[in-house]
């Protein structure tokens, strides 16, 4: 302030004004003073402040069809979704002991099937989120309101010959058929195409471009259960079929020399002589394979559409070739000699046999013994056209070009 002593008359000369006292005066706190106050004014200011932290989301998982539903549709499928977390595994199994596989999407949020849940069937999910607990979930799909099925040759776990396709018949007539026939595979051991081919829209038979090899193992798969051959009808079964092929027999009968060849294996086996259709009931040319067999059986006349011609209650050793009606079989009613010289037959195929289908000696016999059903027997010379590859389990007549445009893949 420029002032550096003050004198007082009060006070004796020699006292003097120290820099403290002098500040006070003046109004002015200490520097020491001024220092101690900002310590705690410092403290309030440099204060941290924190805001508690929001609770964590608990996933939520969704399922589709939705818990508790009784008549859910069967044409989609389970679709398992989360928000608010991720899945750490979903498991849908049935009441019937099938499970449904499934994947997750890349964000492991979305879960779906990748089949459709089967008809009539109660189903429990069990979904699990990332870190949490397991939940449960129920439906049950409804039932279709009309069903088919497909009876098939050949019987299961059966052996045949060579020439027996896999043959399905529908119940209920197929209007989607490159849907039923995507439902069906049938697999060879050894591998070989296998293709099918439809029969007007009940039936579906399938085979290889020629023979089935001996010893061949074929799987009929069928997975038709809901797959909807028509509108509102729909399929029933889920299954697998196995059959065997046996050895190689092919018969191949000429009815101009009036004889049959049979050879097993590709060598000769036996030579028999036989009777074909007379010139007014010719007998089927071309390639035909046994489909039925009876040790005897009634033959009527009226069944084939000729009238009262015959009535043999006990004709022994007939194999069934057309579903028209023709059979290669045993023969006791005409003379022996008639067998390798006259074609006297109402369009079957037939062999010197004996009454009571017991000798072992005669051809009928031997040539029944010999058989299995699936062999081939093969017709030529009989002055009739081929036979038509539906009649029967005839599909052979057909080229390979012609089976594979009758598919509808």
């Amino acid at each position: 302030m420029g002032v550096a002593h003050i004198s007082n008359p009060s006070e004796p000369p020699s006292r003097t004004w120290s820099r403290r006292g002098l500040l006070a005066v003046l109004g002015i706190a200490p520097a020491a003073a001024l220092t101690g106050c900002s310590g705690s004014a410092d403290a309030s200011q440099g204060a941290v402040r924190t805001t508690p932290k929001a609770a964590a989301k608990k996933p939520a998982i969704s399922v589709t069809p939705a818990d508790g539903t009784r008549k859910a549709a069967f044409s989609s499928p389970v679709e398992v979704t989360v928000t608010d977390g991720t899945l750490a595994s979903v498991k849908v199994t049935g009441n019937d002991g099938s499970t449904l596989a499934g994947s997750l999407n890349a964000a492991r949020t979305r879960w779906t099937s990748t089949a459709n849940p089967y008809s009539g069937t109660k189903y429990t999910v069990s979904a699990t989120p990332e870190g949490g607990a397991a939940e449960t979930s129920t439906f049950t799909t409804q039932s279709p309101g009309e069903t088919f099925v497909g009876y098939f040759t050949h019987e299961a776990d059966s052996t045949s010959g060579v020439g027996m396709p896999v043959s399905i018949n529908f119940t209920h007539a197929v209007a989607d058929r490159a849907a039923v026939e995507k439902a069906i595979t049938v697999t060879a051991e050894p591998a070989v195409e296998v293709v099918g081919h439809w029969f007007g829209d009940t039936r579906l038979d399938f085979r290889p471009e020629t023979y089935w090899a001996a010893g061949t193992k074929i799987t009929l798969s069928l997975r038709l259960k809901d797959v909807e051959g028509a509108d509102g009808v729909y399929g029933t079964q889920s299954k697998d079929v196995t059959f065997h092929i046996g050895r190689e027999q092919i018969s191949t009968v000429d009815l101009a020399a009036k004889e049959m060849v049979v050879k097993r294996d590709g060598a000769t086996y036996a030579t028999y002589p036989v009777s074909g259709g007379d010139s007014a009931h010719t007998t089927w040319s071309g390639i035909m394979v046994i489909s039925e067999r009876f040790k005897q059986t009634r033959m009527e006349s009226s069944t084939v559409g000729l009238g009262d011609e015959y009535d043999i209650s006990d004709v022994p050793h007939a194999q069934r070739l057309t579903t028209s009606g023709t059979f290669v079989h045993g023969n006791y009613w005409a003379p022996t000699a008639v067998f390798g010289h006259e074609n006297t037959s109402h369009g079957c195929v037939g062999l010197h046999d004996a009454k009571g289908a017991d000798d072992s000696s005669v051809a009928g016999y031997k040539f029944y013994s010999s058989s299995m059903l699936g062999d081939v027997v093969v017709v030529r010379n009989s002055g009739e056209r081929t036979v038509e590859p539906d009649n029967g389990l005839n599909g052979w007549n057909l080229s390979w070009a012609q089976w594979k445009k009758g598919s509808a893949l």
